[in-house]
């Protein structure tokens, strides 16, 4: 089924204008103003209304990624915003400025958390005891589905390649008074061969892979030539009997059709019938801003 995935109203986060290759959110209390290269119409508020941003970001000179934030007196260089669902899930998020215009949360991601919490919240209800569901959160960044999963109650793995996104995301867990996770600073392919290899199986699994990257020891990551691999451990990795699956890529015009040839050949049988498609935000000139394709499912 082909779907479009977008956010529910969140009192702390607001997509309040797209256009000229930006967005204006709002994050809290302030407003921040950064590139967007989809925001390929005009924008639906005035200039008047961009001036107000609280930060900016401004690309360096020849480059497509880095740059600086233009920051009004008032502007911190962190803050914390929180996220309460009607569902249970609660967390908060320590938000900063970093150099590659982004601060350290995907807030169109909301659908997702939402899916990975209550599966996992399901799952730890059918187990005995104590007995935790296992997750494992690849290309994991700041954690925020990681938090999700450990406020369900699972047994969280948590990898990322850059050991400073692993503590940025610590102190989201923190903040968020939750604990347990495990942390591991690796190269997510060389990680999933070895688990594989030891025979592991995991209730819910997370992939969040970039268009391209590097592990911890300069490993080489590009998506088009590795998820089809990370895709075919990855069913190994699923326990068979009882997971979930959640795939989201970033890639811009690596189309859902190209998550659907691969997830139906790799993961057959009940897992045929699976979500995939869009995600996107909504801003007030009710624009649909897409931000990324997904799939997921569960048996």
């Amino acid at each position: 089924m082909y779907d479009f995935l977008t956010t529910s109203p969140w009192p702390d986060y607001e997509l309040i204008d797209s256009g000229n290759f930006q967005k204006l959110e709002r994050f809290g209390p302030y407003l921040l103003a950064r590139p967007e290269p989809q925001a390929i119409w005009d924008p639906h508020l005035p200039p008047t209304e961009w001036e107000r941003a609280d930060a900016a970001f401004v690309r360096a000179p020849g480059s497509t990624e880095k740059g600086q934030w233009r920051l009004k007196p008032a502007m911190p260089e962190q803050w914390v915003i929180g996220y309460e669902r009607p569902d249970g899930l609660r967390l908060k998020f320590r938000l900063g400025l970093s150099s590659f215009k982004h601060v350290g949360l995907f807030p169109e991601q909301d659908p997702n958390w939402q899916f990975i919490y209550n599966q996992t919240r399901k799952r730890r209800a059918a187990l005995p005891g104590r007995t935790q569901p296992r997750v494992l959160n690849l290309f994991a960044y700041t954690g925020a589905a990681t938090l999700a999963a450990r406020a369900a109650g699972a047994d969280v793995t948590h990898l990322d390649s850059v050991k400073q996104v692993n503590f940025w995301a610590r102190d989201n867990m923190e903040a968020s008074r939750l604990d347990g996770v495990r942390w591991l600073v690796e190269d997510a392919m060389k990680y999933v061969r070895r688990e594989v290899k030891r025979g592991s199986k995991y209730q819910g699994l997370i992939l969040d892979p970039p268009a391209y990257g590097r592990g911890p020891n300069g490993e080489k990551w590009q998506l088009e030539d590795e998820l089809n691999e990370l895709l075919k451990l990855s069913q190994q990795l699923l326990d068979p009997a009882d997971h979930f699956f959640v795939v989201n890529l970033y890639s811009l015009g690596f189309s859902a059709l190209i998550l659907d040839n691969l997830t139906t050949a790799i993961f057959p049988g009940p897992t045929a019938v699976r979500e995939l498609g869009e995600i996107y935000l909504h801003d007030a000139g009710q624009r649909k801003l897409p931000l990324g394709t997904f799939c997921r499912f569960a048996n």
